[in-house]
């Protein structure tokens, strides 16, 4: 999991880095509109539609590998406890009494 760590901070950073570039793209649109320069807000608005299409792909990519990451996390850690409790049967019917033991005195506290 800790390598995960290093991965998950350069996704975050670079997405700070395309919502920054997105967002400041969109100021400058804001603040060109005050001219009312045609040209200039032409301009201003492809570039800024461009990176909203580029930050919006990027964004999108990302969604799908970190859900592709965590669904084959979670299938390696169901996996893993599937196979413990094949290899150790008695212990686990053990855990799950203590678990259930401790749910039901919560509850019949209420």
């Amino acid at each position: 999991m800790a390598s995960r760590t290093p991965h998950t901070d350069d996704t975050a950073r670079q997405l700070k880095e395309d919502l920054h570039q997105l967002s400041r793209t969109i100021e400058e649109l804001v603040s060109a509109t005050a001219d009312d320069s045609r040209s200039n807000i032409k301009e201003l608005r492809e570039r800024a539609e461009k990176r909203l299409k580029e930050t919006r792909e990027r964004l999108e990519a990302r969604g799908e590998r970190l859900y592709g990451e965590a669904r084959d996390s979670l299938h390696h850690q169901a996996d893993a406890c599937d196979r413990y409790v094949h290899e150790n049967p008695w212990t686990s019917i053990g855990i799950g009494a203590a678990v259930g033991v401790v749910i039901g005195m919560l509850i019949g506290r209420r």
